[in-house]
């Protein structure tokens, strides 16, 4: 990797699509561009639309494009969804050099070798990561590079998905003009940015809450063990309150974002506005107490939902307890409400860089410190190039019959 790269992160969400340029100098990263769109064409998380998606992406795209005055051509897309499912895997080859020193092509083979498990027709490999590696029986090796042995080993843990939804997915980036550089797991992505090394080995559960869903994603002995949707989010915050103050939707939504606090207690009696209800042109004052009443029980809810799923995974009582991101933990008091409800410690995590202090950029945020960690430690693999949308076209066009393989092999390649 050079001393100055550009990574471009794309997350789809279902309220917001954002595009994120960091910049990587000498190891550091600079967000120096971060553009954001309306999401048309995504519902709870999966495309139902792909001509008002493409337009979405292209929107956002466009505003970090003028934020930055570059032209992107490549993106890093986070993929997630409750079609991505963890399964263990282990392979086992021969070291293959005469002098029995453990290269590349020996951990790209043993590699290879975790790949092969019985798929059902519909679901595709999006990678493997390994979790430890053995050489002649000896275990918790991170990098077995340059070690002697006769027999590697890995311990992985393969990532797939359903062919449809990785597809669709690809197929709405192309049609942006845009070349998929590859798909990031956003749990993972997520959990480089929002989690400490010591969380991660002690085992901590990571809660992604947006607008259509609450990715649910647990770590332990430093490992991604296990991830979870549940299709229960911001949206639904914002539909109780339309019915509670018998207004329009939108018009809910935007008083959520002004005057919403998740917590009752927190809330203030005398921070007032004011509703035009449907059906009619008068309107009706509403206090901040008031708007609290509705958004507490709802939020309630959502934490229950998640502890209740934790728990049906197994991993209900983690020493590291819950980390908190993503759009909807920006209110006000919800961090009261989560620490009553999952009875265990709970903070909120927010990236902390210039331009994405905000938990609705950890995941876009986390793909670029991610890439740029990957491509730190291989010293190879996928490049970053800005170029002209005309040769961004052009370029995809000419990769695409290649494209699926290489990002199957994304995982493969991060150590």
């Amino acid at each position: 990797m050079s001393n100055n790269d550009i990574i471009v992160s794309l997350d789809i969400g279902t309220s917001k699509v954002r595009a994120i340029i960091g910049e990587v100098v000498n190891g550091t990263i600079n967000i120096i561009g971060v553009g954001s769109a309306e999401s048309e064409g995504i519902r709870k998380g999966a495309i139902v639309d792909i001509d008002q998606t493409v337009n979405s992406i292209r929107s956002a795209v466009d505003h970090a494009e003028r934020m930055v005055g570059v032209q992107i051509s490549e993106v890093y897309v986070g993929i997630s969804g409750n079609h991505i499912a963890l399964q263990s895997s282990h392979g086992v080859v021969a070291v293959s050099n005469e002098d029995r020193e453990i290269g590349e092509e020996d951990i790209d083979r043993v590699i290879q070798a975790a790949r092969v498990i019985a798929l059902p027709p519909e679901r595709e490999i999006i990678g493997v990561v390994p979790k430890q590696y053995l050489v002649d029986g000896q275990e918790g090796i991170n990098d077995p590079r340059g070690m002697i042995g006769v027999r590697l080993e890995v311990e992985a843990t393969i990532i797939t998905g359903a062919k449809t939804g990785i597809h669709n997915l690809i197929r709405v980036v192309e049609k942006s003009e845009l070349k998929v550089a590859g798909l990031i797991l956003m749990s993972l992505a997520s959990g480089q940015l929002a989690l400490s090394k010591d969380e991660k080995a002690v085992g901590t559960v990571l809660v992604d809450v947006g607008a259509g869903a609450a990715t649910i994603a647990v770590f332990e002995q430093g490992n991604l063990v296990a991830t979870s949707t549940i299709q229960i989010g911001g949206e639904y915050i914002s539909n109780d309150i339309a019915i509670g103050l018998r207004t329009q939707l939108e018009i809910a939504e935007k008083i959520k974002l002004k005057y919403g606090c998740a917590s009752v207690d927190d809330s203030a009696p005398d921070q007032v506005f004011k509703v035009t209800r449907m059906g009619s042109n008068v309107e009706k004052e509403f206090s901040q107490v008031d708007l609290a009443n509705i958004i507490e029980p709802r939020v309630e809810e959502i934490f229950q939902m998640i502890r209740a799923e934790v728990h049906r995974l197994g991993y209900g009582d983690l020493a590291g307890g819950y980390v908190l991101t993503g759009g909807t933990v920006c209110m006000p008091g919800i961090l009261a409400v989560a620490q009553a409800e999952l009875a265990t410690s709970v903070r909120i995590a927010v990236p902390d860089f210039i331009g994405v202090r905000d938990p609705s950029y950890t995941s876009g945020v986390g793909i670029i410190q991610f890439v740029s960690k990957y491509m730190k430690n291989r010293n190879s693999g996928f490049s970053k190039k800005v170029v002209t949308k005309t040769t961004a076209k052009k370029s995809s066009d000419s990769t695409k019959p290649g494209f699926l393989e290489r990002v199957k092999n994304f995982f493969s390649e991060f150590i």
